[in-house]
C-alpha cells in the first residue's frame, strides 16, 4: 500500500512541475513564418532589462539554443530581431481550513469550531520575448511565460530553460493555409 501512496505522490510532483509555466502567445496573422530564418537579438532593448547580466545571459543563451535547435541561424543581418523584457510579481495564496473540538464556551456550550488560514507567498517571473521583422520593423509574434522563480545559479538556468522552451513552443504559430 505504501508504494501506491510514493508512486501517487511521485506522479502529483511531475504532473505540477510541468504545468508550472503559464504561456500566451499572439501573432500577426500576415506574417509569413517560413521566411523567417535567421535572428539576432536587439542589444539597445535587451540592455535596458532590469535583471542581472547573469540573469540576461541565461535568457540569452536559451533562447539562442531553442531557435538554433529549430534550424534557424544566428546572423548579424538577421530576418528577426529578438528582444525581451521581464517583470515580477507577487503571489500570495490563502488556503482556510476549519478546526473543529469539544468544548466549553459562552458562545457554544458544547463543540465549537474555527477557520484557520494559512498563506503562503511567492515570487513569479514573467518573461516576455517579441520576435521583429527587421525588413518592417514590426512586431510579428510574442510570447509571454509566468512560472515562480527559482534562487540558486543551477536552478535558475534549469527554471529560465523551461520557461524559454516552453515560450518558444508556440512559435511558429500554427497557421491556416
Amino acid at each position: 500500500m505504501k508504494s501506491y501512496i510514493y508512486i501517487l505522490i511521485a506522479s502529483a510532483l511531475l504532473l505540477t512541475s510541468c504545468a508550472t509555466v503559464q504561456v500566451k502567445s499572439d501573432y500577426d496573422t500576415q506574417a509569413i513564418f517560413s521566411n523567417y530564418k535567421s535572428f539576432g537579438f536587439h542589444k539597445q532593448g535587451i540592455d535596458k532589462v532590469e535583471i542581472s547580466d547573469l540573469d540576461k545571459k541565461r535568457i540569452l543563451r536559451a533562447i539562442d539554443r531553442n531557435l538554433t535547435e529549430r534550424g534557424m541561424t544566428k546572423s548579424s543581418t538577421p530576418d528577426l530581431l529578438i528582444n525581451f523584457s521581464t517583470k515580477a510579481e507577487k503571489n500570495v495564496q490563502v488556503n482556510p481550513s476549519f478546526g473543529y473540538g469539544f468544548g466549553w464556551g459562552w458562545w457554544n456550550p458544547f463543540w465549537f469550531g474555527n477557520t484557520f488560514y494559512d498563506t503562503y507567498e511567492t515570487i513569479e517571473g514573467i518573461l516576455i520575448i517579441d520576435l521583429i521583422d527587421t525588413s518592417k520593423d514590426e512586431l510579428v509574434w510574442q510570447g509571454i511565460g509566468k512560472a515562480p522563480l527559482a534562487e540558486g545559479p543551477e536552478a535558475k538556468t534549469e527554471r529560465v530553460n523551461e520557461i524559454v522552451t516552453a515560450i518558444l513552443a508556440k512559435y511558429p504559430p500554427l497557421q491556416k493555409p
